[in-house]
């Protein structure tokens, strides 16, 4: 007989955690503004890192919401975040904003010479209330499982 596989809230609550930390993090240390941004290489690479941390504990989220609830096998990182929105997990708009941070992200990990920090600034300073978003939507879905 096939077990059915157990939602591991701790883990995701641990990551849930993290993500946590890494935006009390960017709040104390994020400059407010953009030359005070650009003009220390210490807060911006900080800063940098903490994003693109968090990032990848909202995808990890994601991976373990889809490999507990056997959402489908997924060929890339974005079909997990298409079969958390067809199975209705997370509602479009989170996994809209999901995919633009990890986007974000690709560019932190792999242009990291190449970042325009002005735009990196603006979409950090916007974006930081979508983390939020991201937290609350994960905590209901914690609440209803």
């Amino acid at each position: 007989m096939i077990k059915r596989k157990e939602l591991r809230k701790d883990r995701i609550k641990n990551k849930v955690e993290q993500i946590i930390n890494s935006l009390e993090f960017i709040n104390e240390n994020f400059p407010d503004d953009f030359e005070e941004f650009k003009s220390s290489k210490v807060i911006r690479n900080a800063v940098y890192k903490e994003i693109e941390y968090a990032i990848e504990n909202i995808i990890d989220v994601c991976s373990i919401i889809n490999s507990d609830l056997r959402l489908g096998s997924p060929e890339t990182e974005d079909s997990i975040f298409e079969h958390i929105e067809k199975n209705k997990t997370f509602t479009k708009t989170t996994i809209d904003s999901i995919k633009e941070m990890k986007k974000f992200r690709n560019i932190l990990i792999h242009k990291y010479g190449e970042i325009n920090d002005e735009k990196a600034f603006e979409n950090i300073k916007e974006g930081l209330a979508d983390f939020e978003k991201v937290i609350k939507e994960i905590e209901g879905f914690l609440k209803k499982n």
